[in-house]
């Protein structure tokens, strides 16, 4: 008995796709073998749902099943202990900090008006500040700046930023 659902989304603007790095592509396709090796492997048991992340019976994982691996993950980066969700909130944050374009932003976050991103994200003053010491070494990384006599591979950065560029330039 199928007891995990699929949740809509609030309204039609959170229906939409998503730039991802080539990395993520790269685990999605692995991941895609593995169900592919799943689904030769048990024939009839296998549930073909076409999910990505799901059990070797092909049933959907819960919300809460990858919790522990990204508690793990934020222990081991002396990250502070944050809800996903929040990812979702410091990302738009710094999108707006850092003057991207805010319908951009607010089209990627899957809103239906540019106001509700710039609202609920675009209160820069009390924004991150109780662990931005701990941030602010991922935002340099992405965020790029002038660094003279000093050499940095950017060739990653630079990637993502034009990636960005061009989708914010689009939306």
């Amino acid at each position: 008995m199928l007891t995990k659902q699929e949740i809509k989304t609030k309204t039609p603007a959170g229906v939409r796709e998503l730039p991802i790095p080539d990395y993520v592509f790269e685990a999605i396709l692995e991941e895609r073998k593995t169900y592919e090796k799943n689904r030769r492997r048990r024939p009839k048991e296998f549930r073909d749902w076409n999910y990505i992340c799901c059990s070797t019976y092909g049933n959907p994982r819960s919300k809460g099943f990858h919790q522990k691996y990204y508690k793990d993950l934020l222990k081991s980066l002396d990250l502070p202990d944050i809800h996903f969700h929040q990812l979702r909130n410091t990302y738009a944050t710094i999108l707006l900090k850092n003057s991207f374009n805010s319908k951009g932003v607010s089209h990627l976050l899957g809103h239906a008006k540019e106001i509700i991103s710039v609202d609920v994200y675009g209160d820069t003053q009390e924004i991150i500040e109780d662990c931005l010491d701990v941030l602010e070494p991922f935002i340099e990384e992405v965020i790029l700046k002038e660094r003279k006599d000093q050499y940095y591979d950017y060739s990653e950065v630079i990637e993502i930023d034009l990636i960005l560029e061009e989708y914010f330039n689009a939306a």
